[in-house]
């Protein structure tokens, strides 16, 4: 700044002559100088890296990072080379940046040149190290105080946000995430990043401009949040030992009828049934193939006793039956089962037992983060895929600034792959018409997935759209069963109701179970935070006089006061 603002000077004093010129040239230097206080970091990758990029000397870190072009535009970036690779790799400011009194604008660009499937795209803003510490010793525990950016894997797919905060009474660092962040966009297309930490603790995320997540960091957005809760349950004290939580209990003055015997079998044999006419008691159902042949190779000791090939007989392919004909077995009348008392309220009922409040030790209040300064940048990833192209970081004051970059930078990239793109589509003819309908069909599931009403749902949910678009025929099913939650989600959100507690409330029932098969996990499957089903005795409904438990359900199941079983059939 003061170099610039030096030859500006110099040059306006040695043109003073000039009629015209020294005007506009001081006002290029004026709108020179504001666009550079406003920016307080800009690689655009031009020239090389190597000297002022500073890789990782951590021997985990074997991914070798290349200065490389683009596909098809002329424009340089930080290529990862390699798959299946660790990658460490720094770059220390001139100046710290500091969030203070102005919004701060972290911002690149990533293309993803060969797809992901398993891998992160992140970028950390790294706070101050250690006195001793220099980038080559850069790794997975170097403290930073941003970490933003793409990770795909397994379940994950989001775009991270989390930053670092001392706790101010424990001293210690604690990781803050974004609840529900957004979902990157997984093509071969250039596409930019941006967060904007605001100084009223507003941060927002764009993908390619777009604002995708607005978000308040002393807000429950994170997790787990910066601010603790006021009271805790005291660890000290303990449920009575004659608290009874049984809101309901068998009633004691009931007794089993005499008529009823538990003894008696479900299914009993049909001694009405007659072995249908025709029916050939000595034919097996299956016989040797006579045109199977033993392998001239084969080996009794080695390999076993050879068997020829089975083949329907076809003497049972116009017979009602073959082999011994046994009677069928039907629904017992007398059967009751085992016999159960009725359940009745429970006198003693006290209701679920929870522990006292107490005021929490390690509660304090903020009205402002305390964020560290970033001093670099790193990006340490992981990832199963190369082809990944990092381009244009920007650490800037004013979104104007970043809106500017986008726009040079960025936008102009995007737009030629996106022609080429529709080019390659219309030449394909009618398979790539309805190829790109589907693609941009899939594009939108992960827009509406963004929706902060599907935050719950959101992981299980982003799963079966990719098991969608591995296996395009699911597309109507994947469509319909995503409809279903919404409009369950907006249900709820209209009429209340209970919250949703993760995935594994999604009604997955609602998609066609046959195209799905084993490609879509099933309701039995999902967990949400490590919660699973519940587990035996555990509450699993309620009702008009109380709560039930399994072990009081399959009771009352018994008795006939929930519908018994289907008949089963032969």
């Amino acid at each position: 700044l003061s170099l610039s603002l030096a030859l500006c000077a110099s040059l306006f004093f040695r043109m003073s002559n000039l009629r015209f010129l020294p005007p506009l040239l001081a006002l290029s230097c004026l709108i020179a100088l504001v666009s550079s206080s406003e920016t307080s970091f800009y690689e655009s990758f031009e020239e090389s890296w190597e000297g002022r990029w500073i890789p990782s000397g951590n021997e985990d870190y074997k991914g070798t990072w290349k200065h490389a072009k683009s596909e098809g535009h002329e424009d340089f970036g930080l290529l990862v080379s390699e798959k299946a690779r660790k990658y460490g790799i720094v770059k220390e400011l001139p100046e710290w940046v500091h969030f203070q009194d102005e919004p701060v604008v972290l911002q690149y660009d990533l293309r993803l040149q060969d797809g992901i499937e398993c891998g992160g795209a992140y970028v950390k803003f790294l706070a101050p190290q250690e006195a001793d510490w220099s980038p080559s010793q850069f790794d997975n525990d170097s403290p930073y105080s941003i970490m933003f950016g793409p990770d795909k894997c397994g379940s994950t797919n989001k775009v991270h946000f989390i930053f670092r905060h001392k706790h101010p009474k424990t001293q210690k660092f604690i990781e803050h995430h974004l609840k529900y962040p957004p979902t990157p966009i997984n093509d071969k297309l250039s596409h930019v990043y941006t967060a904007v930490v605001y100084p009223n603790n507003t941060v927002k995320i764009l993908v390619d401009g777009e604002v995708k997540q607005t978000s308040d960091l002393l807000s429950n957005d994170f997790e787990p949040p910066l601010l603790p809760p006021k009271t805790i349950s005291d660890p000290e004290d303990k449920k009575p030992a004659d608290w009874d939580e049984r809101a309901k209990i068998p009633d004691p003055d009931a007794s089993k009828p005499d008529d009823w015997d538990e003894d008696e079998p479900m299914e009993i044999e049909d001694l009405e049934a007659v072995k249908p006419e025709g029916w050939l008691d000595d034919e097996p159902e299956e016989i040797d193939d006579a045109e199977t042949l033993k392998p001239d190779d084969w080996d009794d000791e080695e390999d076993g006793e050879w068997e020829p090939l089975k083949v329907p007989n076809p003497k049972c392919a116009d017979a009602p039956g073959c082999g011994k004909w046994t009677r069928p077995t039907k629904r017992n009348p007398a059967y009751k089962g085992k016999w159960y008392a009725p359940m009745i309220d429970n006198p003693d009922y006290k209701g679920i037992w929870k522990a006292r409040e107490i005021p929490n030790p390690d509660y304090f209040e903020l009205d402002k983060p305390d964020l560290q300064p970033v001093t670099a940048i790193g990006i340490e990833i992981w990832t199963m895929q190369d082809g990944f192209l990092f381009d244009n970081f920007l650490i800037a004051r004013d979104e104007g600034v970043a809106k500017e970059y986008r726009e040079k930078t960025w936008a102009v990239k995007y737009d030629v792959e996106k022609q080429k793109q529709k080019k390659e589509e219309s030449v394909g003819g009618e398979d790539s018409f309805f190829g790109g309908l589907q693609s941009r069909i899939f594009k939108l599931l992960y827009r509406i997935l963004d929706l902060p009403l599907l935050g719950a749902y959101r992981e299980t949910l982003t799963g079966l759209v990719e098991k969608g678009e591995e296996k395009g025929t699911l597309t109507l099913s994947i469509l319909a069963g995503i409809m279903v939650v919404i409009l369950t989600a907006m249900f709820r959100l209209l009429f209340g109701g209970k919250k949703p507690s993760g995935a594994a409330n999604v009604p997955f029932e609602k998609v066609n179970k046959e195209d799905l098969k084993e490609d879509v996990p099933t309701q039995e499957d999902a967990t949400v935070d490590g919660k699973e089903e519940p587990a035996e005795g555990s509450v699993i409904e309620s009702d008009k006089d109380g709560l039930i438990t399994e072990e009081e359900k399959e009771r009352e199941e018994a008795n006939g006061v929930h519908h018994r079983k289907a008949r089963s059939e032969n």
